[in-house]
């Protein structure tokens, strides 16, 4: 689940929050990511391969936050790392990964999320 955006990192670029199937990031009022509903996060970690300036950490729990801080999150040495094994965006040519070549997919997956959410939503708000 996502735990935390470094706001001294997030250079308010918006990757991660385009690449979000379930919308659970938002530009905030200072124009950095901010996250808007957490509890909706699915830990695809499509956040973490988008954001260019490694600014995101996603927990692998999917069931619920972990409560790591910033500094947690930086002293991990892991922000970037599923970015850079996956042979993400610079990473491209060094790992042999080809997660990249995956854009189609997610894209699917994202459109049928908003959809899935759609329809949940006007379930939800029927009499």
């Amino acid at each position: 689940m996502i735990e935390v955006v470094i706001e001294d990192r997030c250079t308010g670029c918006g990757d991660c929050v385009e690449a979000c199937p379930s919308d659970v990031l938002a530009l905030g009022p200072e124009g950095k990511a901010i996250i808007a509903r957490q509890d909706d996060c699915q830990t695809c970690l499509l956040c973490e391969l988008y954001c260019p300036a490694d600014a995101l950490f996603v927990w692998p729990d999917c069931e619920a936050p972990a409560g790591i801080t910033a500094d947690q999150a930086l002293a991990s040495g892991q922000l970037g790392a599923f970015r850079r094994d996956s042979g993400w965006g610079e990473h491209v040519g060094t790992f042999t990964n080809q997660h990249w070549r995956m854009g189609s997919i997610f894209e699917r997956a994202r459109l049928a999320a908003i959809k899935h959410a759609a329809i949940t939503k006007t379930e939800e708000t029927k009499p």
